[in-house]
């Protein structure tokens, strides 16, 4: 996080763990139009809404977005073409890669749409390789090792850049991943895909396995490989391992809006965005990301939980009287960063937020006072008395209504006519 506190903060999190080289450069893949929308409980969107969301990952700075599997029906290609269509007619700077299994009928259509787009899109061919989905497929390695040659080279052949991704490395033996991926780069593949499609690891799993190819497979090589880590959140831990990925050496990692896809879902990508600024890994106008959140939410008929981090209604509302109090201090003294951390973790207005402080059966007259003062009024002794009483026999935070109806049974609330100090 930024040190804009100074002395008053002493950050334990840049002691511990694995080091992340301040102004390392990580870039992010929003899998949220494609893997994504995998979860059984999604709706898939219209095309229209689809847009909106490819506009608002722009708006965030993320580098890539899957834009579809367009192998998978006519819908879903005529969606990646329409996707591929937009980013070059707005001249956007995302870049667009697809989903395709290691088979020629998915690869093909990759090739079609990025001709009749007119843009560059990267083929992300994927295949099992753990042992366990080996026994299941009876596959033997030589058999991933001979489709992972093919798909490559004819992905290559019609001109397309590959990210070569193997689901289940987590649960892939060192020997056959290292047996996978150099034949995928010798194949032509320029990224490799580390995935923990099962949600199986924890940080230090995906540090070590990340480690693993950067060090025992494409530092050898001699030549740029992109490295990427593909989480998923079935153990809570997507957010610290795709940290602890970031440390071994991954250059970019997967997330999808809100969390969404296969069962409980992939790297939530708002989450990734607002780490990755306050660990000072990116700076860039975050202001949109509620927006990119919500709307999704919406485009996707998913909710997203009240007490959720950062865009959830929540993340930022206090009625506790400690707690508000302390926050309205801070504001008192004029000072935004100070009002906005010394009750929070997440600093709200680095992200287009701010501090709502309400009234409820755990508030104290700072509370009362503070509204009053938000809203225009002048907060006289009888006014904030009885709201103070109301508030302490109610069984939750009272609306903005009710304190208005509490407010009308004393008179007018002669308004001030300025509002209180931070706003």
């Amino acid at each position: 996080m930024d040190n804009e506190l100074g002395e008053l903060v002493f950050d334990w999190n840049v002691h511990t763990g694995p080091e992340i080289a301040p102004g390392r450069k990580v870039t992010l893949d929003d899998e949220t139009l494609r893997d994504g929308l995998q979860n059984p409980s999604v709706f898939d969107p219209p095309i229209e809404e689809k847009i909106k969301i490819l506009h608002l990952m722009e708006a965030l700075g993320i580098e890539m977005v899957n834009i579809g599997l367009p192998g998978a029906g006519p819908r879903a290609y005529a969606d990646t073409e329409a996707l591929a269509k937009e980013i070059v007619k707005s001249k956007l700077k995302i870049r667009p890669n697809c989903a395709a299994r290691t088979v020629e009928a998915d690869i093909r259509p990759i090739a079609e749409i990025s001709e009749r787009a007119g843009i560059a899109i990267e083929a992300a061919t994927f295949l099992g390789s753990s042992p366990i989905r080996r026994l299941v497929e009876d596959w033997t390695v030589e058999h991933l090792q001979r489709t992972t040659e093919h798909a490559v080279g004819f992905a290559r052949s019609l001109g397309l850049r590959v990210m070569y991704v193997t689901e289940d490395t987590m649960r892939t033996d060192p020997a056959t991943v290292k047996r996978l991926y150099k034949t995928a780069i010798d194949s032509g593949a320029e990224s490799v895909v580390l995935c923990d499609t099962v949600g199986h690891a924890t940080p230090r799993g995906a540090y070590n396995l990340v480690k693993f190819v950067v060090d025992e497979i494409v530092a050898p090589l001699g030549r740029t490989i992109r490295v990427d880590w593909h989480g998923h959140n079935d153990r809570g831990l997507s957010i610290a391992n795709s940290l602890a990925a970031i440390a071994a050496g991954a250059d970019q990692v997967h997330a999808a809006a809100i969390s969404l896809g296969e069962r409980v879902g992939n790297t939530p990508m708002e989450l990734m965005l607002v780490n990755l600024r306050l660990m000072g890994l990116i700076d860039r106008d975050l202001s949109r990301l509620k927006e990119y959140a919500e709307t999704t939410s919406r485009a996707t008929h998913t909710a997203i939980p009240t007490n959720y981090p950062v865009v959830g209604h929540d993340a930022f509302r206090t009625s506790t009287g400690v707690h508000a109090a302390a926050i309205i201090k801070a504001f008192r003294k004029g000072n935004v960063m100070l009002a906005n951390s010394v009750y929070s973790g997440v600093p709200s207005h680095l992200f287009g937020l701010e501090q709502v402080i309400e009234i409820g059966p755990l508030s104290g007259r700072s509370n009362v006072i503070y509204w009053l003062e938000k809203h225009g009024m002048e907060p006289r002794d009888e006014v904030v008395d009885r709201i103070f009483q109301a508030a302490k026999q109610a069984s939750r935070v009272l609306t903005d209504e009710e304190v208005r109806a509490v407010i009308g049974q004393t008179g007018s609330g002669q308004a001030t006519g300025t509002a209180a100090r931070g706003d």
